[in-house]
């Protein structure tokens, strides 16, 4: 824990330098030294959400995260998640809303969920 801390003080101390160097004008680029630390301790989406398995309240694995949302106000508002078929094979993606996704002993939970109640629900399509 205390090296944790360490690691994350460090890169705050280290990346103040740079976020320093990125005003252009009166407007900073990219972080604030205060933002920094909410960005050191969050969840990277690449590393920890993308391709995680999603289990229901009963253990069993109804899906995966297979990409998420971002409304246009910046706002993460739906997971999608891939209840396809045996081996990835097919796929079956659904829009689930982040707010019913719960972290369970380090898991993503959806409480209710089936994975053929999935397998029912529209299936989710980009817009062209």
């Amino acid at each position: 824990m205390i090296v944790r801390s360490l690691l994350s003080a460090g890169l705050v101390l280290v990346l103040c330098h740079t976020v320093q160097a990125q005003v252009a004008g009166s407007t900073v680029v990219g972080v604030t030294v205060t933002e920094m630390h909410d960005v050191a301790v969050g969840w990277s989406v690449k590393r920890k959400v993308l391709n995680a398995p999603v289990f229901n309240d009963q253990k069993e694995k109804i899906g995966e995260v297979v990409d998420i949302i971002i409304t246009p106000e910046r706002a993460v508002s739906y997971a999608i998640v891939n209840a396809g078929g045996y081996l990835k094979i097919t796929r079956h993606d659904v829009a689930v809303p982040v707010s019913q996704l719960k972290l369970v002993e380090g898991k993503l939970v959806l409480p209710g969920a089936t994975r053929a109640a999935l397998k029912a629900s529209p299936e989710f399509k980009y817009a062209k």
